[in-house]
């Protein structure tokens, strides 16, 4: 159906792994410099929740990313937990016969 076979990866876990841990820079410093509450970066770098278009548009800034690089990422968790959370459901779902 999906035709990815990969883990789920939460991006707390980039965040927090290819970003702050090789920057030496705490959620705390990365929050401040956003101008977000220090829970939200705690809480997504711990991935308890996800990634909004507000905190995207602010890494984005940050890292000199885009917006889309952060909320594809949560897009394609929430897919892949949705999936498997329903995959029985999903299975009894016929597809739609080319005409």
């Amino acid at each position: 159906m999906l035709g990815n076979h990969l883990p789920p990866i939460h991006p707390g876990e980039i965040l927090r792994e290819i970003y702050l841990e090789p920057l030496e820079m705490t959620p705390y410093a990365l929050a401040k410099n956003l101008k977000v509450p220090r829970t939200r970066i705690e809480r997504i770098v711990a991935e308890k929740i996800g990634i909004s278009a507000d905190t995207a548009l602010r890494l984005g800034k940050f890292f000199k990313t885009t917006p889309q690089f952060w909320l594809n990422m949560q897009a394609s968790y929430d897919i892949k937990i949705a999936a498997a959370a329903i995959k029985g459901e999903l299975d009894g779902i016929p597809e739609l016969e080319a005409a």
